[in-house]
């Protein structure tokens, strides 16, 4: 019975506290490191093991396709600083 009650308590515990994994570069030490924290913390102050603040970093991550989906067509012309037209610096190229 009581490992009925465990189970029911941490299924109620994770499905309540939603956790992210955030990434983080101490400019200190120059180390990158992962935190494991509720989101509502996200914006919260992150130390790195020796203790200094550390900035959250912008993450990069992959997706894995399958060889049956297509590929999204995009179009890569227009030029301007970003390469693919997406921002307004190459709209006015005539100028």
């Amino acid at each position: 019975m009581l490992s009925n009650i465990f189970r029911a308590l941490t299924r109620s515990a994770v499905h309540n506290c939603r956790m992210a994994i955030y990434e983080y570069y101490c400019p200190t030490c120059r180390n990158k490191f992962e935190q494991r924290r509720p989101m509502a913390q996200a914006t919260a102050v992150a130390t790195c093991q020796k203790g200094h603040q550390a900035e959250r970093a912008l993450s990069a991550f992959a997706v894995a396709r399958t060889g049956a989906e297509p590929m999204m067509d995009l179009d890569t012309g227009g030029g301007g600083c970003c390469g693919g037209g997406g921002c307004a610096c190459g709209a006015n190229s005539n100028n």
